[in-house]
């Protein structure tokens, strides 16, 4: 396992992180397999678990906080808040009522006393900058957050909160979230430009792009993976954008076999291999998942095979910008 600085905070994190999206309901996980997976992902050498309060309605903050019990030390721990986790209009976003009331009750999930990096899921165009940034500095004071950051925000939100927090003299965010995978390439022409500005740490989720590039969506097979079953319209090929995936994947495939490497290898490889990404999130449902991807961890894909990528998908493109987040 490599590892590096989470931006300018000196905390060193792995270039392949925990994701525990799939904790609970929605990957159909049991706190035993839950734990397994934290196990064998620790002995790796991972040593960053990310979560969210709404995965599984507060269920994988349950099943990470039980997986890490004893070794909460050995753990760079973030969760996230803002998005509903329930009916009620304030039990949502980013305003100081409701993130102080959330922290709490992620810590009590968690069964911890701090979490290591809070981050604001969304960007909550209800709620001042201000506001967000003041809550988040008090929660650092009183020891129950170490550093905060931010998922998916637009660009032009990244360089907004950053003057924010000067002019306010207040706590800024060191770390941003956003999608970002050889097929989903948009956040190289705005995002990541301006992380690097800032010095930001980037965590970059879904750099499978949401089993694509696992390798268990091919030409001519039936697509039988987790999220196909609750998301099918974004694996029906006879949708045009559909159709270009699969095209770049089969191109990308011969790409992969042309230098030793499995899809997975290459589709992490190709993110971590941007100077501005700290590390990539991966949400294994199932240890075979887990040990597929862990297979990528040294993978440094050379310039031959960069240049290759490049030509099928082209540096700040992407194949699916309908189904972004960071507007």
């Amino acid at each position: 396992m490599q590892y590096r600085t989470l931006g300018r905070t000196g905390v060193q994190v792995s270039t392949l992180a925990l994701g525990a999206m799939n904790f609970g309901r929605i990957g159909r996980t049991t706190q035993g397999e839950a734990t397994a997976i934290v196990d064998a992902a620790l002995e790796a050498g991972i040593n960053l678990i990310d979560t969210a309060d709404m995965y599984s309605g507060g269920e994988s903050e349950e099943m990470v906080g039980k997986a890490i019990a004893g070794r909460r030390d050995d753990v760079v721990l973030a969760t996230k808040a803002s998005m509903p986790m329930s009916d009620e209009p304030n039990h949502q976003g980013s305003s100081r009522r409701w993130l102080v009331t959330a922290l709490d009750d992620s810590l009590r999930r968690l069964g911890v006393d701090h979490v290591d990096l809070y981050q604001i899921h969304r960007w909550d165009p209800a709620t001042s900058d201000e506001e967000t940034l003041s809550a988040l500095t008090d929660l650092r004071r009183a020891g129950k957050i170490r550093y905060f950051g931010t998922s998916t925000f637009p660009a032009y939100r990244l360089v907004q909160t950053q003057w924010a927090a000067r002019e306010h003299h207040l706590g800024r965010y060191v770390t941003e979230q956003p999608s970002y995978s050889i097929l989903q390439r948009g956040v190289e022409a705005h995002v990541l430009p301006v992380t690097e500005q800032y010095g930001l740490g980037v965590l970059v989720w879904s750099p499978l792009a949401s089993g694509w590039l696992s390798g268990a969506v091919r030409e001519g097979r039936e697509v039988a993976t987790n999220r196909s079953a609750f998301m099918p319209e974004r694996f029906d090929v006879s949708i045009p954008f559909n159709r270009a995936r699969l095209d770049a994947v089969e191109r990308l495939a011969e790409v992969a076999d042309q230098a030793g490497l499995t899809m997975i290898q290459l589709a992490l490889g190709f993110v971590t291999a941007h100077p501005a990404v700290t590390g990539a999130i991966i949400g294994p449902r199932t240890l075979d998942h887990l040990n597929a991807q862990l297979a990528a961890a040294g993978t440094v894909l050379p310039a031959d095979v960069l240049d290759a990528i490049d030509t099928i998908v082209a540096p700040g493109t992407d194949l699916a910008a309908h189904e972004k987040f960071d507007t």
